[in-house]
């Protein structure tokens, strides 16, 4: 269920700044024909910190009816409290999501004994598998390696997100007997050369059948074809760097026709300065790519 190309999917929202439905079912479909193996509703690429809990549920309800068992749904459902945590993902399993990704508690800056405790508080309630999720440039809290491989001797627990891209800290984590997922879209090849199942990938959102390819690729032991595709997006990469998260990737999508423009508060549209370059960036990546 966790590998491959896992899409951190955008929150389309129309230029008011509503959830467009319509183009979130449009989104699912494409990556669905794109080879895409899983997608997160309601992380940080799909604006978690601004949606509503009304809108998370229905995405998420949207989401799993929509793929109805051809590619995995995670829920983002981390946040700073733990009780909040506990009954967003208790939620998410209503709705039928396939796990939960949960992320380091951001702001209050738990110890590490904190974020076991917390991490262990939500796996013992859960009834749906539990994906850690480490970004301590998001959240100013880093799990340790060894914090992790001790919270992977929970049954609940079965993965990890690692945004950190020390490969090191990849290996530290593969040889410890723990699913990694890279949370690094520029790192992820190498992630999966040292044992990572996949990505959850925000490049993906734009190009996922290439991403599909990738870590096709890239999982069967093909790494110089794999370094080779991967190559070619380094510019994708550092368009999608030059501003928050997902700022420019929204941006992208809604130059290649696929979104309105719609991006909440405390976030802004792309700055002008980038314009030029992302729209000769989008033309180039509406190419059709090969998947097989």
């Amino acid at each position: 269920m966790l590998k491959g190309s896992i899409v951190a999917l955008v929150t389309p929202m129309t230029a008011a700044t509503e959830v467009d439905e319509a183009a979130w079912l449009a989104l699912l479909d494409w990556h669905l024909a794109s080879g895409t193996n899983g997608v997160v509703v309601g992380g940080t690429t799909g604006e978690s910190a601004t949606l509503t809990e009304s809108e998370f549920a229905r995405l998420l309800e949207l989401a799993v009816e929509r793929a109805a068992g051809r590619m995995s749904i995670l829920a983002g459902t981390g946040s700073s409290s733990t009780a909040a945590t506990i009954e967003r993902t208790a939620l998410a399993a209503r709705l039928g999501a396939d796990a939960a990704l949960v992320v380091t508690p951001s702001y209050n800056r738990p110890s590490q004994r904190g974020l076991l405790a917390h991490f262990r508080a939500v796996a013992d309630a859960a009834d749906r598998p539990v994906v850690l999720y480490n970004v301590p440039a998001r959240t100013a809290v880093d799990l340790q390696p060894e914090t992790s491989l001790a919270l992977a001797e929970h049954p609940n627990i079965v993965a990890i997100k690692e945004a950190v891209s020390d490969q090191q800290r990849i290996a530290t984590l593969v040889n410890g007997g723990l699913a990694v997922l890279s949370g690094d879209d520029p790192s992820c090849c190498e992630s999966m050369r040292l044992g990572a199942k996949g990505v959850i990938s925000v490049a993906a959102n734009v190009i996922p059948a290439a991403y599909a390819r990738l870590c096709k690729l890239a999982l069967s032991g093909q790494a110089e074809q794999a370094r080779a595709l991967d190559a070619g997006y380094a510019e994708l990469y550092e368009f999608l760097g030059v501003e928050s998260n997902p700022v420019p990737v929204k941006w992208l999508l809604s130059a290649m026709g696929r979104i309105d423009r719609g991006i909440r508060l405390p976030l802004v549209p792309l700055d002008a300065r980038w314009h030029e370059r992302g729209k000769t960036l989008a033309h180039a990546l509406t190419k059709p790519v090969a998947v097989n």
